[in-house]
């Protein structure tokens, strides 16, 4: 075993995705944007399974954010009925494999019957914990910790707690991603560098890779590079490398 190879450490157990590129993948071939995201779909089913193949127990998907509603309206009605279409389609699947699949971010302002799936959605896979999706929908991180201050601040208003008490778990207990652990690598495709509102709390020390591929080319190749890439870096922390000055 090479030095490099003893020195690498385990794969992430929590992958986030920001999945860019749909539209501009659509553009290069003359058609709209909705074509785009449906192979974007695919795309998603492709990745969920390579994930797990590659060890990985926690994936979370950015796919619609709460800026997103300024884009034109039959494209968020594009947005929406995917995720219900992708929902109907693979829910008794993914519930068989073991999949818990959480969708978070706002919804007070979506439309009944998208709360009725997300909530059918969610209590028919609560108790798996072979695989943990997470969807991303509706969501911004400002809004997420705004509203997880809401939360504090009223239980504070209540008695039920001591604002001196609060600490960062207590925190992080009042954010969408309760039950999650945080994220260890983040991959963004289609060239752009930012994070754009996604996770910010839980990315705080995730490591960052920004790739050059429009997201319905992201392959099982690109992914299972990405975790290697991953591996060879060293996560301190704050801290430094075991050995060093």
């Amino acid at each position: 075993m090479t030095d490099d190879a003893s020195a690498a450490q385990p794969g992430p157990d929590h992958v986030a995705i920001i999945m860019d590129g749909n539209g501009r993948w659509a553009k290069s071939r003359g058609r709209p944007r909705a074509f785009g995201h449906r192979r974007g779909v695919e795309t998603v089913r492709q990745a969920v399974e390579t994930a797990g193949d590659l060890g990985v127990r926690y994936l979370t998907l950015f796919s619609f954010s709460t800026e997103n509603w300024s884009r034109p309206a039959d494209e968020v009605g594009a947005l929406f009925q995917l995720l219900k279409t992708y929902v109907e389609a693979d829910l008794e699947q993914l519930a068989g494999r073991g999949v818990r699949i959480r969708i978070i971010g706002r919804r007070d302002n979506l439309g009944e019957d998208l709360r009725e799936i997300i909530e059918r959605t969610e209590a028919r896979t609560k108790g798996n914990d072979t695989f943990h999706l997470t969807i991303a929908f509706n969501y911004g991180g400002r809004d997420e910790i705004v509203r997880a201050a809401r939360r504090i601040a009223r239980e504070a208003r209540d008695g039920t707690l001591d604002p001196d008490a609060l600490d960062e778990a207590g925190l992080a207990a009042a954010l969408d991603t309760r039950d999650l652990p945080d994220v260890d690598l983040l991959i963004r495709t289609s060239g752009e560098e930012r994070i754009s509102n996604f996770l910010l709390w839980q990315l705080a020390y995730a490591e960052l890779l920004f790739l050059d591929v429009l997201w319905p080319d992201f392959s099982p190749a690109h992914f299972s590079d990405a975790i290697e890439t991953y591996k060879q870096r060293s996560r301190r922390y704050g801290g430094l490398d075991a050995g060093a000055a």
